[in-house]
């Protein structure tokens, strides 16, 4: 029986490419074009590591086999009737754009890339599309459109499509294991020495990483939070406390530590902070390599490699904060706080509100950090007065450096250096122009903390403050070709995950828990991770835990203990 072709769909008859095939010849060509077209990044990439072509070829022919085989594999899946042209025709897009996005940043697609995909909100994707990206995408999805518009597809009945697909399956699997098999000793140290190549089979590594992204929310569900807060308790200063301590946690976005002025860069991109007596550690280093790894990280108890390695999920720093009975409240500029702030108050301050009532501070749907700022007592107030009545944290998820539209991150009046970058192509634009429009936003978010320190200032009747001071990650701005952020934490470069740390303490929070500023000043060199904020926090605000450890408050050294060498980090 012969299936009745839709009203719309070309006439079966044709020659050449568009002589009428079945879904598993649609597959293997497809294949083909998928191999040819979309893998440039991953091609090129091997003969950079090969050097000469008698080295880099048969790695190239090796990995060409391998990525064949599981693209025959993934679309025998899909290889039953016309009605799966769509979504040949989606992979093929998300292929184009994927090569895109690793050719102009030299970005891989895993599965930690993938979910800071998928958080992104409406205006960080909008700064990421360009001209350059619709001419790169169109390039390889319409040669790839139009045949598969064209090209009649012979049907099938179900019980054949099953066993042609089948074996197809089968055969691609066959292939994948025997070529795997065959080629250990040349791909085996390669894969292993070169572990981000894996995530550069496009679109098989893409495919794989949204599929682990989209699943993580559901595995989250199945898990049941285990409570950390139990026995969280305020310390024995806050007994008769004149006023109630307000730390204000400021944590930064694509920040590098080594475009602080404060730490020695050649630019004095941090002058208020300077002027603002602050002190700034120099050798911190970030959990992951973008936000929605670093976050959730560093506001957990466990440290990095516990973290990764967890098999439940736990309450964190902003739980045991508000179960001992503090104020907690998250301030969001950013696309979320990565469920962080997921049970203690949280606020938008890039919402449709803010923005319309913000002109100067906002544009379409995307503010400038000083927005945080906007009725901050206000919200504060709204807070249960109990709680306030014995001390406040409040987080600011700051919008920093985000790239890859820098230029975006600072107003006109706060651009010391010029030109700048005014596109998302970064390789298109001067590395001059690319570090002005950079050091641009790290001059804004200077100018952003000092504002935020002159406002805690303003409070020191009603509160003791304090700030610190925090990036997420750093950034590639070029450097071995690379740009932006999201490389794989083992191979990802120095500037992608060496952060600014900073603390000001001079508002009365550091004399209420004893923290030597002389003493923090002698020892800014100190060795710190990610893994130090949850304690040194606790210590900071003197809140009792089981959780809490010593070792790990990196202000603790300098507490009561004139002298004393501060601890660092185990991690």
């Amino acid at each position: 029986m012969v299936l009745p072709s839709h009203p719309l769909a070309p006439t079966p008859t044709g020659s050449g490419l568009l002589a009428p095939r079945s879904p598993q010849q649609i597959v293997l060509i497809l294949t083909a074009y998928l191999l040819a077209a979309t893998n440039w990044p991953l091609w090129t990439e091997l003969a950079r590591l090969g050097g000469a072509p008698s080295l880099y070829l048969p790695d190239v022919a090796g990995m060409a086999w391998l990525l064949a085989a599981g693209l025959v594999a993934l679309l025998s899946l899909t290889a039953w009737s016309r009605h799966a042209k769509p979504l040949w025709f989606g992979l093929v897009l998300l292929a184009a754009v994927v090569q895109h996005y690793m050719a102009t940043y030299r970005m891989v697609m895993d599965p930690s890339m993938a979910l800071n995909v998928l958080q992104t909100d409406p205006g960080e994707a909008r700064d990421l599309f360009s001209l350059r990206m619709l001419v790169d995408v169109l390039v390889v999805a319409l040669p790839a459109a139009w045949w598969l518009w064209m090209v009649p597809v012979r049907p099938q009945r179900p019980l054949q499509a099953l066993w042609r697909n089948a074996l197809l399956f089968v055969l691609a699997v066959a292939a994948a294991v025997g070529g795997g098999m065959a080629m250990s000793r040349q791909l085996a140290p390669l894969m292993r020495n070169q572990p981000h190549l894996r995530y550069m089979m496009n679109p098989l590594a893409s495919v794989y990483s949204f599929g682990m992204a989209a699943s993580r929310p559901m595995l989250h569900r199945s898990r049941q939070l285990v409570p950390i807060s139990g026995g969280a308790a305020l310390g024995a200063s806050y007994a008769g406390q004149a006023r109630p301590r307000l730390l204000l946690l400021v944590v930064g976005e694509t920040a590098r530590a080594d475009h602080f002025g404060l730490n020695g860069y050649a630019r004095d991109t941090t002058p208020q902070l300077k002027a603002r007596g602050v002190v700034s550690f120099r050798d911190m280093h970030s959990c992951g390599t973008n936000t929605a790894a670093s976050v959730p990280c560093m506001f957990s108890h466990l440290g990095k490699h516990a973290y990764e390695g967890r098999s439940q999920d736990y309450e964190n720093l902003l739980d045991v904060l508000q179960a001992a009975g503090l104020a907690v409240l998250w301030v969001d500029n950013q696309s979320g706080c990565k469920g962080v702030c997921d049970r203690v108050p949280h606020a938008a301050a890039n919402d449709a509100a803010q923005v319309a009532a913000h002109p100067r501070l906002c544009s379409e749907d995307e503010c400038l950090d000083e927005v945080m700022l906007d009725g901050l007592d206000a919200r504060i107030a709204a807070l249960p007065p109990e709680r306030v009545a014995r001390g406040v944290v409040l987080v600011m998820h700051e919008l920093g450096s985000h790239g890859p539209a820098y230029y975006k991150r600072s107003p006109a009046d706060a651009k010391p250096y010029q030109p700048e970058c005014r596109t998302v192509t970064l390789a298109d634009c001067a590395h001059s122009e690319l570090l002005n429009a950079y050091d641009n936003s790290i001059a804004y978010t200077d100018r952003f903390l000092g504002q935020t320190i002159d406002w805690l200032k303003a409070r020191h009747e009603r509160f003791d403050t304090g700030l610190v001071y925090l990036s997420d990650h750093g950034e590639s701005l070029g450097e071995y070709g690379l740009f932006l952020h999201g490389v794989p934490y083992a191979f990802a470069p120095e500037v992608q995950k060496h952060v600014p740390f900073v603390a000001w303490l001079d508002g009365g929070l550091g004399g209420r828990t004893g923290v030597q500023d002389a003493c923090l000043r002698a020892h800014v060199d100190m060795p710190l991770t990610h893994d130090n904020l949850y304690h040194t926090v606790m210590g900071l605000v003197d809140v009792k835990s089981p959780t809490y450890q010593p070792a790990l408050d990196a202000f603790a050294g300098c507490r009561e203990a004139r002298g004393a060498h501060p601890a660092t980090s185990a991690g």
